[in-house]
């Protein structure tokens, strides 16, 4: 399931609550920590343990996405 920011890509809202749970370390880094930040315009609210927070804002290693995009639109 995709995750809710995804669906409004590059949109502001007032308020966004982020929900960061205990999950794989591949999944916490600190570009998804900087995408959910910006897109608040007036409110955060941070929802989740401060370790997994400060384990994210350190964690600057990115993986390359393997959607199997390429692949499907090749094979179309």
């Amino acid at each position: 399931m995709p995750l809710p920011y995804i669906k409004h890509n590059g949109s502001e809202f007032d308020v966004v609550i982020m929900v960061i749970p205990p999950s794989a370390p591949v999944l916490l880094t600190r570009n998804l920590l900087y995408t959910g930040i910006t897109r608040a315009k007036k409110l955060l609210i941070v929802i989740g343990s401060e370790k997994i927070v400060k384990f994210m804002i350190q964690n600057v290693d990115s993986k390359k996405r393997n959607t199997g995009l390429e692949y499907k639109l090749r094979n179309l």
